[in-house]
């Protein structure tokens, strides 16, 4: 039996392959879901900590039933997604002594998920699919590898989220698809290409992250398909971002605390928005008399967002992929079908901006929650994902005109893996006598979009990078693992000392060769430097 877990910002999503109807579906997990509709199923991903140090947590509809996503409490977490695998800027929570990592919280988070998982079905041990959004750096993806490790399952892969949406939404009629996901947490657009081939063709692979192969027999007679990636594009925005503005907008213009409470109302108010013109929330509370009575219309909800720019953000990512998609010869209206996913697509003023770019017969929108999970589950079921790096890759370097560190990239995005041919880099020693060369290997972000991590109080939100700005996660900045080349004899400035050779293999591994060009050793050969999840 396959499953597959669509971890989100606000919400989580649970689903498995169903071998008698041969569909998939979306599963309940008692005490973690919403059990009422139209969200049954859903996992808010929410998180209490009650003991730190015995690993005892509180996660879900049990963070609700309590009351603990109102109150304003260090223990508390939400939107922890988006502080995973960045630098994030400001304190972190200490509890129980502990200093407390986002990480160590989506840890939590998903074993927690999974222990119900395995409780609730135990054929889950068979195979597990887990979707990520286009942006995310290979830290993030680095991490969630790590957090599979400890799963006892037999087969664990990795999709996007968006590549995973245009299968979930049962469009494999269709030739080009666009899928625009907008969650809680971040923007992504993937333009993805569905073609049939033979049985013989289809390979039941996307980026295995645990290698046994159980199931590979019976998974590869099902629905044979590839999916191709054309072009994506995603930014650290979504919903979460929203909510933070609605509450600023109250603070100004009613004088209302920032507190979990509100942050809630705020975003009861955003939902109600999406269904009616007019959105009012009240709360009072027994204890301390405190009442609000929140009201905002939907004119004012989209000047808020105009305010923060927020429509020209999705008009940045959507210039990206129809650019990229015109550098293969596809204009807008090869696209067939666009389908939105995640809450905030739901939103009508962004439905209204999507029909700027598309007619409004090509946009579909009733899967809005459920896709991603239910389309992870086809990469179990013959299905070959063809794909290529988002992020550049390059070498950190000192820019004397500008007195500090630089990158320069390597590895261009957009390139498909595996590559044909390596790319080569020669390099010489900068100081007299110098015994190494040592390199710092990182992963640039796109200087478009990029945005970083902070905390306002106490809440974890996002701002936009300037345009001269790139966000870089360094893959190899630990001892032992800058240096390439040991020079005997020791090199001097002046001339070429060695030639350095990337590539990245069919597993999705950087790896380089070396050889010192003066003595015309090879000093390293096929060596890994970096996993690039």
């Amino acid at each position: 039996m396959s499953y597959a877990i669509d971890f989100g910002t606000s919400n989580t999503v649970v689903a498995r392959w169903n071998p008698v109807t041969e569909q998939s579906e979306i599963i309940n997990l008692p005490g973690l879901s919403l059990q009422t509709a139209p969200n049954s199923g859903l996992i808010p991903s929410l998180l209490y900590v009650e003991q730190a140090a015995e690993n005892k947590v509180l996660v879900g509809q049990q963070v609700c039933d309590r009351g603990l996503d109102t109150q304003t409490d260090p223990r508390y977490f939400r939107s922890f997604k988006r502080g995973i695998g960045s630098a994030v800027q400001g304190f972190l929570p200490e509890l129980d002594g502990q200093t407390i990592q986002f990480e160590q919280v989506g840890r939590w988070f998903l074993q927690t998920i999974m222990q119900q998982l395995q409780t609730t079905y135990p054929d889950v041990q068979d195979a597990l699919v887990l979707t990520v959004p286009v942006d995310s750096f290979e830290t993030y993806r680095h991490w969630l590898g790590q957090v599979c490790q400890d799963l006892q399952v037999e087969q664990v892969r990795m999709i996007d989220e968006p590549t995973a949406a245009a299968l979930g939404y049962g469009q494999a009629d269709q030739d080009v698809l666009l899928v625009l996901d907008f969650g809680g947490g971040t923007f992504d657009l993937s333009l993805v290409q569905l073609n049939k081939t033979s049985p013989q063709q289809a390979q039941p692979l996307g980026f295995i992250l645990k290698w046994g192969d159980k199931n590979l027999a019976e998974t590869s007679k099902q629905r044979p398909q590839s999916a191709r990636v054309l072009a994506k594009a995603g930014q650290n925005l979504g919903g979460t971002d929203i909510d933070n503005w609605l509450v600023d907008y109250f603070a100004t213009t009613q004088n209302l605390a920032v507190t979990p409470l509100t942050t809630r109302l705020a975003e009861r108010l955003k939902i109600q928005l999406s269904l009616q013109p007019q959105a009012t929330e009240v709360y009072f509370n027994e204890e301390t008399f405190d009442s609000y009575e929140l009201t905002l219309t939907r004119e004012q909800f989209e000047q808020i967002l105009k305010e923060h720019q927020f429509f020209e953000r999705l008009d940045d990512s959507m210039t990206q992929v129809l650019q990229q998609a015109r550098r293969q010869g596809l204009t807008v209206e090869d696209i067939q079908s666009v389908l939105l996913v995640g809450g905030t697509s739901q939103i009508p003023a962004v439905q209204t901006w999507v029909q700027q770019y598309f007619e409004a017969h090509r946009i579909c929108s009733n899967r809005p929650l459920e896709a991603i999970a239910q389309g992870a589950l086809q990469v179990t079921q013959g299905l070959e994902v063809k794909d290529f790096l988002y992020h550049s890759y390059g070498i950190r370097y000192w820019d004397r005109r500008q007195n500090a560190h630089s990158w320069h990239a390597i590895i261009p995005a957009g390139l498909a893996y595996p590559m044909n041919e390596p790319i080569e880099v020669t390099l010489g020693a900068s100081t007299d006598a110098q015994p190494s060369i040592e390199l710092i290997l990182g992963e640039l972000g796109n200087a478009n979009s990029s945005t970083e991590v902070f905390f306002d109080g106490d809440r974890l939100v996002t701002r936009q990078l300037s345009d001269t700005q790139t966000l870089v996660q360094p893959l190899n900045d630990q001892d032992g693992s800058r240096k390439v080349a040991h020079l005997t004899p020791p090199g001097y400035p002046g001339s070429d000392r060695i030639k350095v050779q990337f590539w990245v293999d069919q597993q999705r591994t950087l790896r380089i060769n070396v050889e010192d060009l003066l003595t015309q050793d090879i000093l390293l050969k096929n060596q890994i430097v970096a996993q690039l999840q």
